[in-house]
C-alpha cells in the first residue's frame, strides 16, 4: 500500500500529463485561492439548482409524463382543485368586503376643521371680499358675521357630529356631488330651524369636506370568508372517482384533474429525497467539475472569469428549467449560449458546456418529448461548429436567421407527430406546428440578444472572439495609425513579420487571427523613443552611439515592452494581444549593448543585459519570436541567396532560440518548427522576387 502523499502526488502527476497532452511544454495558467472558492461557490450553486426538484418537489405534477398507470382503488368524490381556483378567480375580481379606515376619517375631521377656521377668520375679516372655503351667499355672510360665540360653539358642534355620523356610514369617493349634497343637507334638518342660513352654509361646509374622499378599505380575511361562503353555497366542484377507474396511463401527461385524485389516494410523494437528491447533486458537481477540466485542457491559459462565464450560464439555464418547468424551450436555453461560448472560448469548450447543460435537464420536455432537446442539442452542435469559424458580426446575424428556420423545419419534418398533409404532398403538419414556430421566433430573439450582448462580455470577462480579433486589426484603429505616422520603421519592419508569423501559424495550424492582430501590436511600446531604434533612424547619429553606456541602452530596449504594456491597459487590449508585447522578446539577450559592456567590463552580470520576459508560452508567441528574429536575417541577405542559404540562416536563428530556452513553455514541436521554418522561406522568396524591366521610351521633343 503505498503511502497518502505519494499517492496524491502520483495522481497529481497523472493529472497534469493528461491536461497537456496537447500541449506538452504549455503552462496551465494558475488559478489563485479567491478564484477558485468563487468557482467553487457557482460550482455548488449550480448543482443545487439542478437538483432542487428532487429535495422539495412533490414527484408527480401537473404537466408531467406518468410514470406508472394508477388506478383508483376505491369510490371517491374528489374535490377538483383547478375549478375550485378558477371559481374562487372569478368570485374575487367582484367579492370583497370593506370595512372604516381610522386614518382615513381622521383626515378628513382635520379636513373639516381647517375649514371651520377659515370660515372664522373671513368673519372676523374687515375685507368683504376675502376668500373662504366655500362661496357664501349673501344671507350667509350677514349670518356668519352676526352670529355670537355660542351660536358658532353649537354650529360647529353640530357639523361635527353630522360628519361622524356620515362617516360612520362609509363614503365612496364615486358619489355623485347632488346625492352628498342631500346627504349633508338631512344630516343637518335640526340644525338652528329658524336660521336656515347657518344649514345652508353646514350644508355647504360638509359636502366640501367629503368631496372626493374615501374611508373604506378592503379587508382581505373577512373578503376571503365571504368567497369561501359563496362557494359552499354554491357546492364545491368534485370529481366522481369509481373503483377500477384508470387515473393516469404511463407516459401520458398527467393532468390537473388526475393529479387530484392521485394525491387524495396518497399516490404522491412529498417526501425529501434524498437519496436522489444527492445522487443529482453528486451528479451536477461533478459535471461543473468536468466542463472546467475540459475548457482547461483546450485552453491551459484560461482565465478565471471565463469559467465564472460558462458557469454563469450553466447556472441561468439551470434556474430557467426550474422556473418554467416542463413548458421551457430547450432550443432558447441550450443554443444561445452555446453559440457565444463558441465565438468567445472556442468550438470545443461549447460543445462541452451544451453536453453539460443537455445532461442535466432536471424535468421532461412537453409537446415533442425528447425529440425538442435532440433538435436543440443538434441545433447547438452546429451553432457551435460555425461561430468558431466566423469572423465577423454580419456572419452572426445570418446565422441567426438560418439556425432558428433550420431547427423549425427539424421539428416540422423529424417529429412524428398528428397533422393533416398538405395538399399533393406527403408531409405532415403537427398538430401544433404554431407553437413550434413560436419557439423558433423566440430562439431567434434570444440569438440576437445573445449577439448584441457579446461586446459586453468581451470587456466584462475578457472574451477574445474572432469579431473582436478583425476589429483590432484594423490599421485605422488609432494606437495603429499612431505607430505608422510616429514610427514609420517600426511600422514597415512589423508588416514584414505580419506577413511571416501568418504563413507560419497557417503551416501548423495555428490561430491565424491571433496572430495577425497580435503581429501588429507587438512592438507599440517603440513609441515612446522612436528614434532611439535603427528601423526609425533616417539620418543623423545614433542615440546609443552620444549615450555611450551600453546598461542604459539596454534599459531602452528593455523599456519599450514596459511601455508597450502600459500603451496596451490603456487601450484595453485583450491579454491574448497584450502577451505578445512581453513575450516576443522572451528573455533573450541584448547580444549588442553586452558585447559592448563586456569590453569595458568583463564580469558584467549576462542577466543585466536580458529582457525581463516571459518566454512565449503559446505556440503563437513562439512563431512571432522566431519571425521577429528571423526578419531582418532574411532582408539582409543579397540577391543571389539560394534557398538552401536561407533555410540555414533560418534554422541557426531557431536552434539558437532552443538553445537558450525560449521555446521550451510554447508547445512547438520539432516537427511544427520545422515546417514553420520552411512557411519563412516561403515568404522570403515571395518577397525577393524580381520584376522584368520595363523599357521607357525617349521623351518626343515638339516644335513651336
Amino acid at each position: 500500500m503505498l503511502p497518502a502523499d505519494l499517492r496524491s502526488h502520483r495522481l497529481a502527476r497523472l493529472w497534469r500529463s493528461w491536461l497537456r497532452s496537447e500541449s506538452p511544454r504549455r503552462p496551465v495558467l494558475r488559478w489563485n485561492r479567491l478564484q477558485k472558492a468563487t468557482l467553487l461557490i457557482l460550482c455548488v450553486l449550480v448543482a443545487l439548482v439542478s437538483s432542487w426538484p428532487w429535495l422539495v418537489e412533490p414527484d408527480l405534477r401537473p404537466g408531467l409524463a406518468a410514470p406508472f398507470d394508477a388506478e383508483a382503488p376505491k369510490d371517491a368524490r374528489v374535490v377538483d382543485s383547478e375549478a375550485l381556483e378558477q371559481r374562487r378567480s372569478s368570485l374575487g375580481s367582484s367579492t370583497f368586503v370593506q370595512v372604516l379606515d381610522p386614518q382615513e376619517n381622521e383626515q378628513i375631521r382635520m379636513r373639516l376643521e381647517r375649514h371651520l377656521s377659515e370660515l372664522e377668520r373671513v368673519a372676523n375679516s374687515i375685507d368683504a371680499e376675502r376668500i373662504g372655503p366655500v362661496n357664501l351667499s349673501l344671507n350667509e355672510q350677514q349670518w356668519l358675521e352676526k352670529r355670537t360665540q355660542d351660536e358658532r360653539r353649537d354650529w360647529d358642534m353640530a357639523l361635527r357630529r353630522a360628519l361622524d355620523r356620515m362617516l360612520s356610514q362609509g363614503l365612496v369617493n364615486t358619489l355623485a356631488l347632488e346625492q352628498l349634497q342631500r346627504a349633508s343637507d338631512l344630516q343637518l334638518e335640526d340644525l338652528n330651524q329658524g336660521t336656515p342660513a347657518g344649514r345652508s352654509l353646514g350644508s355647504k361646509v360638509l359636502t366640501t369636506t367629503l368631496q372626493g374622499a374615501s374611508n373604506l378599505q378592503t379587508d382581505p380575511l373577512r373578503s376571503q370568508r365571504l368567497i369561501e361562503e359563496l362557494i359552499t353555497q354554491q357546492g364545491i366542484p368534485t370529481i366522481e372517482v369509481n373503483r377500477g377507474d384508470l387515473i393516469t396511463r404511463k407516459g401520458e401527461s398527467i393532468s390537473s384533474q388526475a393529479y387530484d385524485v392521485l394525491d387524495f389516494f396518497g399516490m404522491v410523494n412529498r417526501r425529501p429525497k434524498l437519496g436522489i437528491w444527492f445522487t443529482r447533486f453528486t451528479e451536477a458537481l461533478a459535471s461543473c467539475g468536468v466542463l472546467l477540466l475540459v475548457m482547461r485542457r483546450e485552453r491551459p491559459c484560461l482565465e478565471a472569469p471565463h469559467g465564472l462565464l460558462a458557469l454563469g450560464l450553466l447556472l441561468l439555464g439551470q434556474a430557467c428549467k426550474l422556473w418554467f418547468g416542463a413548458s421551457v424551450s430547450p432550443l432558447a436555453v441550450i443554443v444561445p449560449p452555446t453559440l457565444l461560448l463558441a465565438q468567445g472560448l472556442g468550438t470545443t469548450s461549447a460543445l462541452a458546456w451544451m453536453a453539460v447543460a443537455s445532461l442535466l435537464w432536471p424535468t421532461p420536455v412537453t409537446g415533442l418529448g425528447e425529440g425538442r432537446l435532440l433538435i436543440a442539442a443538434a441545433t447547438a452542435t452546429v451553432a457551435a461548429l460555425q461561430a468558431g469559424r466566423l469572423r465577423s458580426r454580419a456572419q452572426l446575424l445570418q446565422l441567426a436567421v438560418l439556425l432558428p428556420l433550420g431547427a423549425w423545419l427539424a421539428e416540422l419534418v423529424l417529429m412524428n407527430r398528428e397533422g393533416q398533409p398538405l395538399a399533393g404532398s406527403w408531409i405532415r403538419l403537427p398538430s401544433d406546428a404554431g407553437e413550434l414556430a413560436s419557439e423558433a421566433l423566440l430562439l431567434g430573439l434570444a440569438m440576437m440578444l445573445a449577439i448584441l450582448v457579446i461586446p459586453l462580455l468581451e470587456s466584462s470577462f475578457g472574451l477574445l472572439t474572432r469579431a473582436r480579433l478583425m476589429e483590432l486589426a484594423d490599421q485605422e484603429r488609432p494606437l495603429l495609425r499612431r505607430l505608422s505616422s510616429e514610427a514609420p520603421g517600426t511600422f514597415e519592419h512589423t508588416l514584414m513579420i505580419c506577413g511571416l508569423a501568418e504563413e507560419g501559424a497557417r503551416s501548423i495550424g495555428a490561430d491565424i487571427d491571433l496572430i495577425r492582430t497580435g503581429s501588429l501590436y507587438h512592438d507599440v511600446g517603440k513609441l515612446h523613443a522612436p528614434n532611439w531604434f535603427i528601423e526609425n533612424q533616417t539620418s543623423g547619429e545614433n542615440p546609443h552611439t552620444r549615450l555611450n553606456d551600453p546598461l542604459a541602452s539596454a534599459g531602452v530596449l528593455q523599456a519599450h515592452v514596459d511601455e508597450g504594456l502600459k500603451l496596451a491597459r490603456r487601450h484595453r487590449l485583450p491579454r491574448p494581444i497584450a502577451d505578445f508585447i512581453p513575450e516576443h522578446q522572451g528573455t533573450l539577450r541584448m547580444g549588442y549593448f553586452l558585447h559592448q559592456a563586456r569590453q569595458q567590463n568583463p564580469d558584467i552580470s549576462e542577466k543585466r543585459f536580458r529582457y525581463h520576459g516571459p518566454t512565449p508560452r503559446s505556440k503563437e508567441t513562439g512563431i512571432m519570436m522566431l519571425a521577429d528574429g528571423c526578419e531582418a536575417a532574411l532582408r539582409s541577405l543579397p540577391p543571389d541567396t539560394s534557398d538552401q542559404e536561407a533555410r540555414d540562416t533560418v534554422k541557426r536563428i531557431v536552434e539558437a532560440r532552443i538553445s537558450d530556452g525560449q521555446l521550451s513553455q510554447s508547445s512547438l514541436s520539432r516537427a511544427e518548427l520545422e515546417l514553420v521554418m520552411h512557411s519563412f522561406v516561403r515568404v522570403w522568396r515571395r518577397m525577393r522576387h524580381r520584376r522584368i524591366p520595363y523599357p521607357i521610351p525617349a521623351k518626343r521633343s515638339f516644335s513651336a
